[in-house]
């Protein structure tokens, strides 16, 4: 009979916001990282930020049955370091930094975004190819015009942070920042630093 931890998967499991899940799936096609197991979890958590954390510890402590490597691919995600607490106490690591936007742009090009217009509201490829229903109907403007004002009066521009070059997205950001009366602009950001993250720890 094998011992548990000759069972174990010996590949990695990266357990995913689901706003990052296919693009890591990317990552490890185009790269050649075999074993690479990505579980995700709903990108609509993050409309309650609080639940994350434990949401997380229930998959790591799942998928310890089956895998001796788990990494944590979320950012800090708005839960205000509760999500650390919870990676601290598991040990399992996490991407850099406290949102998709920061690791994605690098923090020096999010932090000059963000001084030059504070009021800016920041979509990827994920929230790009899904603005209709994370935005549009999670937020009930499909229903409720008037929240537009609500929602998005302080902004000024929308920054579209590509990870691809997909013209359909980028027809869709330019639609999106139209949609909500801001100014469009695009940076093409690629995968950032959730790349090297994942490659070194996929080399271990």
């Amino acid at each position: 009979m094998k011992s548990t931890s000759q069972a174990k998967h010996e590949g990695v499991l990266v357990i995913a916001c689901g706003a990052l899940s296919r693009e890591i799936k990317e990552l490890a096609r185009a790269n050649g990282w075999r074993g690479v197991v990505v579980r995700s979890i709903a990108a609509e958590l993050h409309n309650t930020p609080e639940r994350i954390p434990e949401a997380v510890r229930a998959r790591i402590r799942a998928g310890r049955e089956e895998f001796e490597r788990i990494f944590c691919a979320y950012a800090d995600c708005g839960t205000g370091g509760r999500l650390d607490s919870v990676l601290s106490e598991e040990g399992v690591e996490r991407l850099p930094g406290a949102h998709c936007y920061q690791f994605f742009a690098g923090t020096r090009l999010f932090d000059e975004l963000s001084r030059r217009e504070p009021g800016t509201f920041y979509l990827t490829d994920f929230l790009a190819r899904h603005f209709e229903r994370l935005v549009i109907r999670g937020l009930g403007l499909d229903h409720n015009p008037e929240l537009y004002g609500d929602y998005f009066g302080r902004y000024k521009r929308l920054v579209y942070l590509s990870q691809t070059d997909a013209p359909q997205l980028m027809q869709r950001a330019r639609a999106a920042a139209q949609r909500l009366g801001l100014e469009f602009e695009h940076r093409h950001t690629g995968y950032g630093s959730m790349a090297r993250s994942l490659e070194a720890f996929v080399a271990g």
